[in-house]
């Protein structure tokens, strides 16, 4: 039975059905428990939350409550975003359409370039830049006017090699898909949970607020807990009679290890490890870049991290990556690679990753390197 709750009942039909009522309406300490602790972590305005299971199931919510608000068709996606392995998913995920085996963009699918400071057209990244690209995703929106039903970002595109939206981007496209009736969504499903050290969100980043946030992975440390996060005036409009269930979503099992995960995070200074560790390493990374010019961009946030590699002439260097990545597969490190070119090594180790383990990781990239 979906979203059980514990209950303490006689031998009578009363008593009986009075449990199953119960546990029918989702009545339990757990589930009210830890929305209240999670939707402290929100602005007030963000003030409901729907849980399921993973992030896809959590993208796939999020935009059916957005067609369902706004009454819209629309959806804006951002160059190489990735949004979950639902059809839904696939479908607003450039990363997936857009390559091998990929079926193209749908029709109702608008796409925005992704605004990338380092590989991208515009670099000065003080807002200068951001302004620059969001401009240009102005232009699209207008030839999509009063189309737009929502609008959907991660804060730092994990697939695109773990590129940070450039500074102010999402300050001034937000506002412009508002005025046409849409929704702005923020994928947290990566970015969440203090990984960025300097915030708990992605989109504090940005200094904006959506209206729907996804979340996923490290809601439950690996067991699967996703929700997605709203107002409650798009609530309200999604309790339109098509009833929303989720079989085990905020079950109390799940809901108490949210509510574990939420409370070790702040018990254990976890986000401040993300904030200190994650400089440290990014310092140790620009010194050896200084060696290892192939070493080209080092970019993100706390434990967030992408370093990119490009060959001797410049170009991606995607046979350089493999190589350090399965050199340190071999030194039993784990560290992928990411990017359209799969040249950016991603660093997302977890939070409990510290400055020792930040250099062992530099001394083994170095004694690789050294090899080339």
């Amino acid at each position: 039975m979906g979203n059980m709750s514990y209950c303490r009942f006689e031998n009578t039909a009363n008593d009986l059905r009075d449990c199953v009522n119960a546990i029918r309406r989702g009545e339990y300490d757990e589930l009210n428990d830890y929305a209240e602790l999670l939707l402290k972590k929100f602005p007030e305005q963000l003030n409901r939350v729907f849980f399921v299971n993973s992030g896809s199931a959590a993208s796939d919510l999020a935009i059916r409550i957005a067609l369902t608000h706004t009454n819209k068709k629309g959806i804006m996606v951002v160059e190489h975003g990735y949004h979950g392995n639902t059809r839904m998913g696939i479908d607003i995920s450039h990363y997936k359409y857009n390559h091998k085996g990929g079926k193209g963009k749908s029709e109702y699918i608008i796409e925005s370039v992704l605004p990338d400071t380092f590989n991208g057209e515009f670099k000065q990244n003080d807002g200068t830049a951001g302004k620059q690209y969001a401009e240009q995703t102005i232009k699209k929106i207008a030839t999509h006017k009063n189309e737009m039903a929502c609008f959907i970002a991660e804060p730092i595109v994990g697939c695109g090699g773990q590129v940070p939206l450039a500074k102010d981007y999402l300050k001034n496209v937000y506002p412009e898909i508002r005025k046409q009736g849409g929704v702005c969504i923020s994928d947290e499903v990566q970015v969440g949970f203090g990984r960025l050290g300097d915030y708990f969100w992605g989109y504090e980043m940005q200094e904006v607020i959506p209206d729907i946030v996804i979340l996923g992975k490290p809601m439950g440390n690996g067991h699967p807990l996703a929700a997605v996060v709203t107002t409650e005036e798009i609530a309200a409009s999604f309790d339109n009679g098509m009833e929303f269930f989720s079989s085990f979503g905020g079950n109390p099992v799940s809901c108490a290890i949210g509510k574990a995960v939420l409370e070790t995070i702040q018990e254990e200074n976890l986000q401040q490890n993300a904030k200190e560790t994650g400089a440290h390493l990014i310092a140790l990374f620009k010194e050896l870049q200084k060696e290892f010019p192939i070493i080209a961009d080092i970019r993100g946030n706390g434990l967030f991290l992408g370093v990119e590699i490009l060959d001797h002439e410049g170009q991606p260097g995607t046979a350089f990556a493999k190589a350090i990545a399965n050199g340190l597969r071999e030194r039993y490190i784990l560290v992928s690679t990411d990017g359209p070119y799969d040249n950016v090594l991603k660093i997302k180790p977890p939070l409990c990753f510290n400055k020792e383990n930040a250099e062992t990781l530099i001394k083994n990239i170095k004694e690789i390197l050294k090899t080339f």
